[in-house]
């Protein structure tokens, strides 16, 4: 067991917060380079699929000659992955996006390195994104609030790694509009499995209610739309994103998480349409306002929520 004195600093607010600024560093890195990885795994996936020219004969209705060609290009497609520099969240070390520099230790600082080097690269000059001390900062004020709202109890922590997955998932859904399983589906997982086992305020039976109630409106909103215009209006992600969102905090929470997405989402949406930034399809991805939704309930206090909700 831990001092007294001691889990009193480690569960604090300021020293969460700190906690936070580093653990916003890692997920930029998460959020730039887990979709670049996983795209090079779909690619070798498919390249190893294609050079199967039987197949590509028997189901893809290739001739013998069209199909060789296939084949060739694919192994080309696989042999230029395969000499690819390595990499991984860990490798390799932060460097430039323009001219490569490696970040020495102080400039990868938290926060504080971007500062220090007012926005630019030490070596070339060129801008560094905003967005990276955005998400620091983002991250520890989250961490911070969360502590605030826990008021020393362990499951802050807990509440802090959903705070995290949801700032990941909201970035990468952002820039790809696409919602990686590896995040996910432990979201979901997890946030049941912490329930039952009495490490989270919210009781089983609203765990498990809260991720039905996230899923399935989600699910047949999707097939409403889709059998009426004939085109997917949100991808599977979200309701997975939800049904998760839905396990951290209960059924009881998961209007009140909708409702502020939906609002923010259709705000910026409009916002975006008038100033003629949507991208291709004139849309913006629905999982960074579910996220926001989820962390601006979790902020302002889960039960506070639902006092003025179900008791106004």
């Amino acid at each position: 067991m831990l001092d007294p004195q001691m889990q009193e600093i480690l569960l604090s607010w300021w020293f969460l917060g700190l906690i936070g600024l580093c653990v916003g560093s890692f997920l930029n890195v998460v959020i730039y380079r887990l979709p670049v990885l996983m795209h090079r795994e779909w690619l070798g996936e498919y390249a190893e699929q294609m050079q199967k020219e039987d197949e590509l004969r028997d189901y893809g209705g290739l001739d013998e000659p069209r199909a060789a060609q296939v084949a060739q290009a694919a192994k080309l497609l696989d042999d230029s992955l395969q000499q690819l520099p390595v990499m991984s969240l860990s490798r390799p070390a932060s460097r430039c996006p323009h001219c490569g520099h490696q970040l020495r230790w102080h400039e990868n600082l938290p926060l504080l390195g971007w500062l220090r080097l007012r926005g630019r690269c030490s070596s070339c000059g060129a801008r560094i994104s905003m967005r990276y001390p955005f998400i620091e900062l983002l991250t520890g004020l989250l961490f911070a609030g969360i502590a605030w709202n826990f008021n020393g109890q362990p499951a802050a922590v807990l509440y802090c790694g959903f705070a995290a997955a949801l700032v990941a998932l909201a970035g990468i859904d952002w820039d790809t509009t696409f919602l990686p399983e590896g995040i996910n589906q432990p979201l979901l997982w997890v946030g049941l499995f912490l329930s039952v086992i009495g490490w989270t305020p919210v009781n089983p039976h609203d765990a498990v209610m809260g991720a039905i109630v996230g899923y399935l409106p989600l699910w047949l909103l999707y097939w409403g739309y889709k059998i009426l215009f004939n085109k997917e209006g949100m991808g599977y992600g979200d309701f997975k994103l939800l049904a998760g969102i839905g396990a951290w905090l209960g059924w009881q929470l998961i209007l009140p998480v909708a409702l502020a997405a939906s609002v923010v989402g259709t705000f910026v949406g409009l916002t975006m349409k008038w100033r003629g930034d949507l991208r291709d399809g004139r849309y913006v991805p629905f999982g960074p306002f579910l996220a926001g939704g989820a962390l601006l309930v979790l902020l302002v206090g889960p039960g506070r929520i639902i006092t003025w909700w179900l008791h106004p």
